[in-house]
């Protein structure tokens, strides 16, 4: 969940222009992807994944932000998830720990950055919290056998939609559909479970990207109640600029310009927790 500093994004030819506006009604990117540096980033993932599972591999697919259209190179993470025939034994999840390992030491733009999942066919088709721990790999948090949680539900749907195919059968084959009513209660249980104890003492909430990331993630739960489908952060960002009243419109115009800006800013904590507090008054929770 983490938005980061500015990093180097070289952009690879393409006929394509633009990101998506809205992930539930446009297509996805394809692979290679529009950025030469994710490209080279990600060819090196297939190939260690696919030396360390072997016919265990199913599939590998980009999701998040390089599948919904708002990738930003200078804050955004890579995204990906990989089909996996079952739950991994140790010494595969061991490979496979060599092989970010080497990622993050290749010294390459993003190897910081990558964060997925390696899910069993059963697991991925969908979210069951009683089924939830897998490997995972973040930009912050090392590699290894971890609990997922609600916001799978989410992945999940982006990735059936939009997932980029970087081999594998279509993603939509692996995963089952997810309906308006499953992703508002994704919503409300992600709500409830995660944001709603976030407070002063919550330190990972000081800088101002993660208040960004808090207050575009208030946002896009919003947009996702009232219209039970997701969509982009820009998008999101502008639904809620032109339905909610100040000081809420405020926030989502800060945070839009706080997205690479990783200075602490303790003072404004206050008003982003209001902004929670106000989305979780709204939902329910």
């Amino acid at each position: 969940m983490a938005r980061r500093a500015r990093r180097n994004g070289r952009r690879a030819d393409s006929a394509r222009t633009g990101y998506l506006d809205d992930v539930s009604e446009q297509p996805s990117a394809g692979w290679p992807t529009l950025w030469a540096d994710v490209n080279e980033l990600v060819a090196r993932l297939r190939d260690g994944v696919t030396d360390a599972l072997g016919d265990r591999l199913v599939g590998l697919y980009l999701s998040g932000s390089l599948a919904a259209g708002d990738f930003d190179p200078e804050s955004s993470d890579i995204d990906f998830v990989a089909a996996v025939t079952e739950e991994l034994p140790p010494d595969r999840v061991d490979a496979l720990g060599t092989v970010h390992a080497v990622l993050a030491a290749s010294g390459l733009p993003f190897a910081h950055h990558l964060e997925g999942s390696y899910l069993p066919l059963g697991a991925l088709r969908r979210y069951d919290p009683a089924d939830a721990h897998h490997p995972t790999v973040g930009a912050d948090w090392p590699f290894g056998v971890h609990q997922h949680g609600y916001d799978g539900v989410f992945n999940r749907a982006i990735l059936r939609d939009h997932g980029v195919v970087v081999l594998g059968p279509d993603p939509a084959t692996l995963v089952d559909p997810i309906g308006p009513d499953e992703l508002r209660d994704a919503v409300r249980a992600l709500l409830r479970d995660f944001w709603a104890i976030q407070d002063e003492h919550s330190d990972w909430l000081r800088p101002r990207n993660y208040q960004a990331f808090a207050v575009l993630s208030m946002c896009r739960a919003l947009y996702t109640l009232e219209h039970g489908k997701l969509a982009s952060k820009p998008v999101t960002a502008a639904w809620a600029r032109e339905h909610l009243d100040p000081p809420w419109t405020d926030q989502v115009d800060r945070a839009l310009s706080w997205r690479r800006d990783r200075r602490p800013d303790a003072a404004a904590l206050p008003d982003t927790l209001a902004f929670i507090q106000f989305t979780l008054d709204r939902a329910g929770v």
